[in-house]
């Protein structure tokens, strides 16, 4: 098993590392202290193909692998963590779904923009009462005529303030369960489709997370994604995907904290020597690597099953438990290394600990993870 990158995956990295490190990691700090969304960022990695990576060229995107989608993803993710998840829900739950769902109207119409980064999606599933339990969903999608009328809320949508366009899956008849859930194409400016709520949240303070609301909203009939009723296979196989990006996402907010947690150590002077001096400490930092090299090669296993065409969900699931733990763990034991500083919002390892807790939440929480995984191990 070959598990080094090819050239072209080394010149991509190096690449999104060197824009990463110029452009976005110096954004960082103002963007999650301000809640500050990136348009700015956003635009310049649109022009270098990072909003649609894995999507073909003709379609607006850099025609690039899975595994170079992890690889931007941790590179932004380490400079900044709203950054990478603003470009994980485009790449792979609104691009990757139009591509493998969408006919070539759609493809041309919305695809395009997206994956240029000339425009924004975001991905409606959750709702106040339907989390992980997606097939319970209460957002109607009555037929009239050519015509949808959608009417309920979605809660906890990404990207939901800034997007153009809302991938929004409801049910065209609650009695029917997830054979009825269908995905529609919602447009921004369609009325009565508004911005209910925009959160206050614990991290990832630059991505605007929100709930949607949809009053008698008129979508056309040309905007369905797929079949009617296919809806929820859409939404899991789209998920699957999604799941090794915030499984990137987690090694690149992991990867910052050992990396900030190793300079500090370095510097940082008791009992007349470093504190890297210290077994104690060159112990944690020895356990946050391995723990991070492990979560990445999942990651990339995850993502090298996807390009080849194999099954991956299980993998996929595996990778974003470890990955979201891992995050959480080594981001934990930063802030310990820091002591007393690591509290405080002068140094960056706060954040990095706010930004990972959401890893094990959404797209699946470390629980539902779990179900899948086991559910693959058993049959």
């Amino acid at each position: 098993m070959d598990l080094g990158l090819s050239p072209r995956q080394e010149m991509f990295r190096d690449m999104v590392r060197d824009f990463a490190e110029k452009e976005v990691a110096p954004r960082a700090a103002a963007v999650d202290a301000e809640a500050r969304f990136p348009a700015q960022t956003i635009r310049m990695m649109g022009e270098l193909g990072l909003m649609g990576v894995a999507i073909p060229a003709e379609y607006g995107g850099a025609g690039a692998d899975t595994i170079c989608y992890v690889i931007a993803i941790e590179e932004i993710s380490r400079a900044c963590a709203s950054t990478g998840v603003i470009m994980s829900i485009n790449n792979s739950l609104v691009c990757d779904l139009i591509y493998k769902f969408g006919d070539e109207e759609q493809k041309r119409r919305f695809l395009i923009p997206l994956a240029r980064g000339e425009q924004l999606g975001c991905f409606c599933l959750s709702e106040p009462d339907a989390g992980s339990d997606a097939g319970n969903l209460r957002v109607t999608a009555l037929a009239e005529g050519d015509h949808f009328v959608l009417n309920g809320a979605k809660n906890f949508i990404t990207n939901g303030k800034e997007a153009d366009i809302a991938i929004v899956f409801a049910t065209v008849g609650r009695h029917l369960k997830h054979k009825g859930i269908s995905a529609l194409i919602v447009e921004k400016g369609t009325p009565g489709f508004q911005v209910l709520k925009e959160e206050s949240k614990l991290g990832i303070r630059g991505s605007s997370t929100c709930q949607l609301l949809f009053e008698q909203c008129r979508v056309p009939r040309e905007n369905l994604l797929g079949e009617i009723g296919e809806g929820f296979r859409i939404a899991m196989v789209s998920l699957d995907g999604g799941r090794i990006g915030i499984a990137a996402q987690a090694v690149g907010i992991a990867r910052a904290a050992l990396e900030a947690s190793l300079e500090y150590a370095r510097g940082r002077v008791q009992f007349g020597r470093p504190i890297a001096a210290f077994q104690a400490i060159q112990f944690l930092l020895a356990d946050m690597a391995t723990r991070i090299d492990a979560a990445r090669l999942l990651t990339y296993r995850a993502a090298s099953l996807r390009d080849c065409g194999a099954p991956y969900t299980k993998e996929g699931s595996m990778a974003k438990l470890s990955a979201s733990e891992v995050a959480m763990w080594v981001t934990t034991k930063a802030i310990q290394i820091y002591g007393g500083y690591g509290y405080i919002t002068d140094y960056p390892v706060e954040r990095h600990f706010r930004d990972a807790k959401v890893t094990e939440i959404y797209e699946g929480t470390s629980e539902i993870q779990r179900l899948v995984i086991a559910g693959h191990l058993l049959g």
